[in-house]
C-alpha cells in the first residue's frame, strides 16, 4: 500500500506497507476459529480413546501460529520516503525505523531497474550505493510509486528555477 502525504510544496512523506487480508481484530477470531475446531477435534478423539490425536493436534496448532506470527511479523513492515527540496530520506522498520539513510537531494539520483522477469526493482542512487525502496510491494503499487515520485521530483525540480 503506498501513501502520500503532502505537507507544503516542497516537503514530501511516502508510506509504505505490503497488503495484508487480515488485520486487528480480524486475526484474533481467525485464530481462535481455528484453535476452537483443532482443538475440539482433538478433545472428541482423545474422549474415545484415540490419546495420539490430542499432542498432534497441538504441535499442528504451534506449527500453525508460529507461520501466522511470522506471516505477521512481514506484513507489519513499514517504510517512509521524506522527499524535500534539500534530502531524501530513508527509513524502514517494523515498530520504529530500524535502519535509516539521509542523503542531499542533489546528489541523489531515482533509479529505476528492470529485472528478467519483467519486474522493476526503485531504489535511490548515490555514491555508487543503492538504497532500494517498496521490495515487498506487489507490481501495481510499484508503478503507482514510481509514478508518484517523479511526479514528485519533476514538482520539486520545478520549484528550484
Amino acid at each position: 500500500m503506498v501513501t502520500i502525504e503532502k505537507f507544503n510544496d516542497s516537503e514530501y512523506l511516502i508510506s509504505l506497507s505490503p497488503n495484508s487480508s487480515l488485520t486487528g481484530m480480524y486475526r484474533i477470531i481467525f485464530l481462535s476459529s481455528i484453535t476452537l475446531v483443532c482443538g475440539g477435534i482433538g478433545i472428541i478423539f482423545y474422549y474415545f480413546g484415540a490419546a495420539l490425536i490430542l499432542p498432534f493436534a497441538g504441535l499442528e496448532l504451534m506449527v500453525l501460529f508460529t507461520a501466522f506470527y511470522l506471516s505477521f511479523r512481514w506484513s507489519s513492515k513499514k517504510e517512509k520516503i521524506y522527499i524535500s527540496q534539500d534530502i531524501v530520506k530513508v527509513e524502514r522498520g517494523i515498530n520504529k525505523a530500524e535502519y535509516s539513510w539521509k542523503e542531499f537531494r542533489t546528489f541523489a539520483y531515482f533509479n529505476i531497474k528492470k529485472e528478467r522477469d519483467k519486474s522493476i526493482r526503485l531504489s535511490f542512487r548515490s555514491k555508487g550505493k543503492d538504497i532500494f525502496i517498496g521490495d515487498f510491494l506487489n507490481e501495481e503499487d510499484k508503478e503507482i510509486l514510481k509514478e508518484e515520485i517523479k511526479v514528485i521530483i519533476e514538482n520539486l525540480n520545478l520549484r528550484t528555477f
